[in-house]
């Protein structure tokens, strides 16, 4: 969906024209015409409410379940919240907080800790120590949930000076509410954790199998077959990172700081004269 923000903002923002919008995006002239014809089809008024979030504003603008083209799939929401329970924690990027979504995660008992956009208000109730403050999460007009309660949140607001490529501030909503549970910085700390998920789908999809290497098999079972299998691939070569770092001398290392790249180049060189061996 974040395509369809964009164009909607270079059009009626910028006043760009839709061939100008699609050269910005790499989308057709087409395709920026049709999201316009949803989106004023939709009766949405603009500029949209500043608590309008993406994944309701998408379900009215794309009611036949129809994706855009060059626009992001949402994921199987159902399928996530059943997977939730408590004692895990949640994390998410800024294009999936409002209401329903958020009540639906937080019913399955998970902490969260999701990432809020900059124009999305919360107002300071009550601030601790740490610099984190209490606040409520409230419903809009696109709410689709029969309980609308306004929800208990935390916000932590904060910046990374002296970051290379780090935006101006950023600002995470939790369910943590007690900041000596769970402390301010380490909840930033651990928000950015979550980018190594791209990392390892980058490792996985581009030097583990090749880049622009299809997958061979031609039946959905034997194609799940050879994904797990470089699934089982990806964890090998993570464990052995991860034994290479605590062996280091003269003192063990962060796994993180090893090179996916390097040990796949060192297991290629190094699996023909182990497989030379007898058994």
């Amino acid at each position: 969906m974040r395509h369809v923000f964009e164009a909607l903002r270079l059009v009626f923002d910028q006043g760009r024209s839709q061939r100008e919008a699609g050269r910005v995006l790499g989308l057709s002239q087409s395709t920026i015409n049709e999201y316009l014809r949803r989106f004023r089809a939709s009766g949405l008024p603009w500029p949209l409410a500043p608590d309008a979030d993406e994944v309701t504003v998408a379900a009215r603008l794309f009611t036949d379940h129809t994706t855009p083209t060059g626009a992001r799939s949402q994921p199987d929401w159902p399928t996530i919240h059943a997977e939730l329970r408590p004692g895990l924690l949640c994390l998410a990027d800024r294009y999936v907080l409002g209401f329903d979504l958020w009540q639906q995660a937080a019913a399955t008992g998970a902490a969260l800790v999701w990432r809020a956009k900059a124009n999305q208000v919360f107002p300071v109730e009550a601030r601790s120590a740490d610099g984190s403050y209490r606040s409520t999460l409230r419903w809009n007009k696109h709410c689709r949930a029969t309980d609308r309660t306004p929800l208990a949140v935390r916000v932590i607001e904060y910046t990374l000076p002296g970051v290379p490529d780090a935006e101006p501030s950023y600002r995470l909503v939790t369910t943590l509410l007690d900041p000596a549970t769970a402390p301010a910085a380490e909840l930033a700390a651990l928000y950015h954790e979550r980018w190594e998920i791209e990392t390892a789908f980058d490792a996985l999809k581009t030097h583990l199998r090749g880049a622009r290497i299809v997958l061979r098999s031609k039946t959905p079972d034997l194609v799940r077959q050879e994904a797990y299998g470089l699934l089982l691939a990806h964890f090998a070569v993570r464990g052995l990172m991860h034994e290479a770092a605590l062996a280091a001398t003269p003192t063990p290392r962060d796994p993180d700081t090893l090179s996916f790249v390097h040990a796949v180049r060192v297991l290629r060189r190094t699996l023909p004269r182990v497989a030379a061996l007898p058994p």
